[in-house]
């Protein structure tokens, strides 16, 4: 779960999906991002490949371990909290996620075969997002899964729930854990 606090809507929402998961009889791994002890910042860009500390080496193991990959995130300012961005920063690396080949111009995408499911809330509804900002997943879509190999790729986006209603959020739920019912 990408969100930095496992009580908010997010973590609701993760609960609720990973229990729609787990009554279909499905194996789950989870792991909070904000519960994750390991250091966001690339000290040195890539040049010099920073050891990786025990919750991100467990990270990879899951992501390997995994058919189907499934990340939940708020959008602040059009995009993924910066703490989940230095969790892809850290561990997609060349060896893990893909590889360079020919000079590197090419590369092998190395966690094809995984599909992944992408689960964005944001105060500001889908459309008006959309309209305003462009397409405010391709970072995490397109940039880290896709190029790793993911797919297909599932987005799916709830918005305005500044304004929502608790019986609005209860459908969001049940909306949530259907969704991990149906997962692959």
């Amino acid at each position: 779960m990408g969100h930095p606090d496992a009580d908010s809507l997010n973590g609701t929402l993760a609960s609720e999906y990973e229990r729609g998961a787990l009554e279909k009889g499905r194996e789950v791994r989870r792991m909070n991002i904000g519960e994750m002890n390991f250091d966001p910042i690339l000290h040195h860009g890539y040049k010099t490949i920073q050891e990786l500390e025990p919750d991100l080496k467990a990270f990879q193991e899951n992501v390997l371990w995994a058919d189907h990959f499934v990340v939940f995130y708020p959008s602040w300012w059009s995009t993924m909290p910066a703490l989940l961005k230095g969790l892809f920063d850290r561990v997609w690396l060349p060896g893990f996620a893909y590889n360079f080949i020919h000079g590197g111009y090419m590369w092998k995408r190395l966690m094809k075969g995984k599909s992944a499911s992408m689960i964005i809330t944001s105060d500001t509804a889908p459309i008006i997002q959309w309209l305003v900002f462009g397409d405010t997943t391709n970072e995490l879509r397109k940039g880290i899964l896709w190029f790793a190999g993911f797919g297909p790729i599932r987005v799916h986006k709830f918005g305005y729930l500044k304004h929502f209603g608790m019986w609005r959020r209860e459908r969001l739920k049940r909306c949530v854990y259907n969704l991990g019912r149906k997962a692959k």
